[in-house]
């Protein structure tokens, strides 16, 4: 884990400049917002996110975020079907903010063309740099 200006920045993650993170775990892709995010949204209190089951597309929604400051569209960084959903979020919003690298996951999706797809996402050096470059116009 590296603190870039305050903010968390996991090693072992994929980034998207939506401010989403990947990991993968046994060939499936877990995702969540990334701690700029939910700093940035203040205080979480709507998740609303597709089902199980359900096809997403990399660079498309897969849900919503509402916060005390604004309603935000989840962007996904991978294509495939979600394999399970945090039912938690329903319930205790709230995990996005408190935890959004463990417990305030979101959805896990099988993918359907993960190596690719990757290719298109920040490693964790990418984003270190990137949250470098967001948190100075800050």
């Amino acid at each position: 884990m590296v603190t870039v200006n305050d903010l968390e920045v996991p090693e072992g993650l994929y980034y998207t400049k939506d401010h989403v993170w990947l990991k993968v775990e046994s060939g499936k892709c877990k995702v969540g917002l990334s701690d700029h995010a939910q700093k940035q949204l203040k205080e979480v209190v709507v998740v609303d996110l597709l089902d199980k089951g359900d096809e997403v597309s990399q660079g498309d929604s897969f849900g919503e975020v509402e916060s005390v400051k604004t309603v935000s569209d989840l962007i996904s960084p991978i294509s495939g079907t979600i394999a399970a959903v945090n039912e938690e979020l329903e319930d205790s919003p709230e995990l996005v903010n408190d935890s959004p690298y463990d417990e305030g996951w979101m959805i896990i999706v099988d993918p359907s063309d993960l190596d690719a797809e990757l290719a298109n996402l920040m490693s964790f050096e990418d984003a270190v740099e990137f949250y470098e470059e967001v948190t100075k116009e800050e």
